[in-house]
């Protein structure tokens, strides 16, 4: 694990965090200032973007996750928090995000941002991070200083926004050309009959297989295009962009707030349709599938599994219920759990530790099936389908799974994305192939094509 660094690599002096209630600054994702490292997590309007970069924390290996969240909680304990709004997301805030495999080379990040923007519940703030005294432009700075330029309309009269630029309009990335990735089409319903032989012989009960497709644009991607796009498309999903990693997610690992854990899990799909009535026979037939009730059985399962010993009580539905999504539909079970208060809580980055990989993303039992997927794929995930999210200086946050997402590349015009299906015994390599593309088409439809 890399030691807490500021991005010049300097060793890191204590940080100061001030956080003020702000107007509304209308559409969070349009505040983000430029196309290189911006942070999301968003979902219908409310939540938080941040850019800059006060602090950086890389971890890698088995227990980056845990190095992390040690790593911020040292962090947390030499930092000068000023936060008069006291809502999750306020104060000191670091986003992340993991490898779905513990060796890859991927590893993982937790970034504090230089400056904060949210919304929760009708509020808005303003988090300034940075090292040093107060002064002129630091968190400790006059908010209504001369030095923010960006202003929003209260009452018809202009209001000075505190640390938010006026940044230029996304770029749109032009004509889209895909190609396959680690396999052709062809060669992934392959490995998809190879993965279903091997469960059928005992090796495993579930594995998700993922599959990558590579975008090449006309023009350098923005990100921020993309996010606009898919919080336009996908309101109901939590649109996160974390060290080049973006996508929006359907499925929530776990969001920590006090001592309350909730999660959503998602597990069992089927493409909808562009008839309304079609649509309620379809979500009928999923709720009625034995294939996908077996699958998201063993996704809450895996669950229940990791988040059980952290916990006095769970609850969760007697069975799934239908998500709807623009595209797919999904069996989905919220759970929510009350955390043990005779031990300290764990916070919610030690809670993703703890579950990480699910069922829903690795398969089961999670050994066998995560060794199975890494040798059919031939490929590495990446970021892909691990922990993505933030964390705050009380050790409440929210991680979600990346899923539905796309990993930006050195070269500006070329974005990796991907999907995954979970495999059982009965699966279909033909129609596994179908649902990877029907769970590709929301990072396609954000690129502008369709």
């Amino acid at each position: 694990m890399s030691t807490p660094e500021f991005a010049t690599g300097a060793p890191a002096p204590p940080l100061l965090a001030r956080t003020r209630e702000v107007t509304d600054p209308g559409d969070l994702l349009s505040l983000l200032p430029g196309a290189g490292a911006v942070m999301s997590w968003v979902r219908r309007g409310e939540g938080i973007v941040g850019w800059g970069e006060a602090l950086r924390i890389e971890t890698s290996g088995p227990g980056r996750m845990t190095e992390a969240d040690e790593a911020w909680r040292r962090t947390v304990a030499r930092m000068e928090i000023d936060d008069e709004v006291q809502l999750p997301g306020t104060g000191a805030v670091a986003f992340g995000s993991f490898s779905f495999a513990p060796y890859s080379a991927s590893g993982g990040a937790l970034i504090v941002p230089e400056v904060v923007v949210g919304r929760r519940d009708g509020r808005a703030w303003v988090t300034h991070i940075g090292a040093g005294s107060p002064g002129k432009n630091s968190p400790g700075a006059d908010f209504a200083g001369t030095n923010y330029a960006a202003t929003v309309v209260e009452h018809d009269r202009p209001v000075i926004v505190p640390g938010i630029p006026a940044p230029a309009a996304p770029a749109t990335p032009g004509q889209i050309s895909y190609s396959p990735g680690a396999l052709t089409p062809q060669a992934w319903q392959d490995a998809v009959a190879e993965v279903v032989t091997r469960i059928r012989g005992g090796e495993a009960e579930k594995v998700v297989l993922a599959r990558d497709v590579l975008a090449r644009a006309a023009d350098e991607i923005d990100a921020r295009h993309l996010l606009a796009r898919l919080a336009q498309g996908y309101r109901w999903c939590w649109t996160f962009a974390v060290d080049g990693l973006l996508g929006a997610t359907p499925e929530l690992l776990v969001r920590r707030t006090g001592l309350t854990a909730t999660s959503r899990v998602l597990a069992g799909t089927i493409q909808r349709s562009a008839v309304a009535r079609q649509d309620a026979h379809l979500g009928a037939e999923l709720r009625a599938s034995e294939k996908d009730l077996g699958e998201h059985a063993l996704a809450v399962d895996s669950l229940l599994e990791g988040l059980r010993p952290h916990c006095e009580s769970v609850e969760l539905p007697p069975e799934p219920r239908v998500l709807e999504l623009p595209n797919v539909l999904h069996l989905a079970t919220d759970v929510v759990a009350s955390l043990r208060t005779d031990v300290p809580a764990p916070s919610a980055l030690a809670l993703a530790s703890a579950l990480h990989p699910t069922a829903a993303v690795g398969g089961t039992p999670t050994g066998r099936s995560t060794e199975i997927l890494a040798e059919v794929e031939q490929m590495d995930r990446g970021r892909y389908a691990g922990p993505v999210g933030w964390i705050g200086a009380d050790g409440d946050g929210e991680w979600g799974i990346a899923l539905r997402s796309g990993m930006l590349t050195s070269d500006p015009h070329l974005i990796r994305l991907f999907a995954g299906c979970g495999i059982v015994a009965d699966s279909e390599p033909t129609a596994e192939l179908a649902e990877s593309e029907a769970k590709l088409e929301p990072m396609r439809w954000a690129l502008g094509q369709g």
